[in-house]
């Protein structure tokens, strides 16, 4: 046998025994969620992933940097109960009404495992953050997705039918649209025989939290993280806020899955930077102050966007396509986020930086709109 022999026999050799592996039938098959890009280097813009662009509270540091190593070497608390009493003293709520888990990701996922388990969908806007349809495919819950109006906000009326439960974010994600708490509370009022869950990962940055229903909806979950309006999502901290049993059963399904979810560092850090309530406030407000701002200017350059409410906004150009303007801002080392899914890819979402990193990004687009000839325009 000749070398093209032997490799040609190897190959098949190779392809029989792949087909031959009785345990690969058994593997589960999904399809995962994309995180965003994490681009690596110096001189770069990164406003593709909801970041806050300030750092944490100095009282973070302070926390961190007293730690001991000897601390590291026993298990965390498991309860976090430093973290959960500095969360419930901070909205007026009992320590039984908090749940903490590793970044609001996982506090979700934990309320799916928990609370949809009908055999009636689960209900959520069909653009909006797209970990929910991963979930539900993962831990085979049925869902439906409820389409968004034209201009992007949710319609209550589409969620007052029979369902496993229900979940939204508010501000949602990625339009940035905030749907008002009457609307919300017309949901939770159709839906009082399943679990609504709204997800509040900005609602820092614009809108009246759900949290005031909670005194009268037992079904009502809130789930909010300290990713965004805290500028700690290197730490992945996430909680979820409500009624006793809710955070009991919870409790439970975490419990007979990972007891020792959160890091000693995480509970300490995540303690002090609530305990700031001052440096809190003021991040927030000059986040808020750059997005307006962003607002006014991308208007004048040709953009449209729904009103967001969020850190981030999302954008579209009347004549130039999102794509092309994705490419040529990431050939710049400005980094956006773009989906080509159904309804959005026309659009943008672009996290609100700092003043000096939205001002380049501005100025790019300015002179890149001018220069028609070097980028070859569309016409919609």
């Amino acid at each position: 046998m000749n070398g093209r022999e032997r490799a040609v026999a190897g190959k098949a050799e190779a392809r029989t025994a792949h087909a031959a592996r009785p345990w690969e039938k058994n593997i589960r098959r999904v399809t995962p969620y994309v995180p965003g890009e994490q681009p690596q280097g110096g001189r770069l813009i990164k406003l593709n992933t909801n970041e806050n662009p300030y750092p944490p509270s100095p009282a973070v540091r302070e926390v961190l940097k007293a730690m001991e190593p000897d601390m590291l070497r026993k298990y965390p608390d498991p309860s976090a109960s430093a973290l959960v009493n500095a969360l419930a003293g901070y909205y007026g709520l009992n320590p039984e009404q908090v749940f903490v888990g590793v970044g609001s990701d996982d506090v979700l996922g934990m309320a799916f495992l928990t609370f949809f388990n009908s055999d009636r969908p689960v209900l959520f806007p069909d653009v909006t953050y797209s970990f929910y349809p991963v979930w539900a495919e993962l831990f085979g819950i049925p869902y439906e997705t409820c389409p968004l109006n034209a201009d992007f906000t949710i319609d209550p009326l589409d969620y007052d039918r029979a369902n496993g439960g229900v979940i939204f974010p508010n501000p949602n994600a990625p339009t940035g649209c905030f749907l008002p708490l009457r609307q919300v509370e017309e949901i939770l009022r159709h839906n009082q025989d399943v679990v609504v869950i709204v997800d509040e990962a900005y609602i820092d940055f614009g809108g009246e939290s759900a949290v005031s229903l909670l005194g009268r909806y037992e079904n009502l979950l809130v789930v909010q993280t300290f990713s965004k309006s805290r500028a700690m999502a290197g730490m992945r901290i996430g909680y979820a806020l409500g009624s006793p049993g809710l955070i009991k059963a919870m409790q439970d399904v975490k419990y007979s899955y990972n007891s020792y979810t959160m890091s000693l560092p995480s509970i300490l850090a995540g303690e002090a930077a609530v305990k700031d309530e001052a440096y809190f406030r003021e991040s927030v407000e000059k986040i808020i102050r750059t997005r307006e701002n962003a607002k006014r200017r991308l208007a004048e350059l040709g953009f449209t966007f729904p009103d967001s409410k969020a850190n981030f906004l999302f954008i579209r150009h009347r004549t130039v396509g999102a794509k092309e303007l994705y490419d040529a801002l990431r050939s710049k080392q400005i980094y956006v986020r773009y989906f080509s899914g159904p309804r959005v890819s026309d659009y943008l979402r672009v996290t609100i930086g700092t003043d000096g990193e939205m001002e380049e990004l501005l100025r790019f687009l300015e002179e890149y709109l001018d220069a028609p000839a070097k980028r070859g325009s569309r016409q919609k």
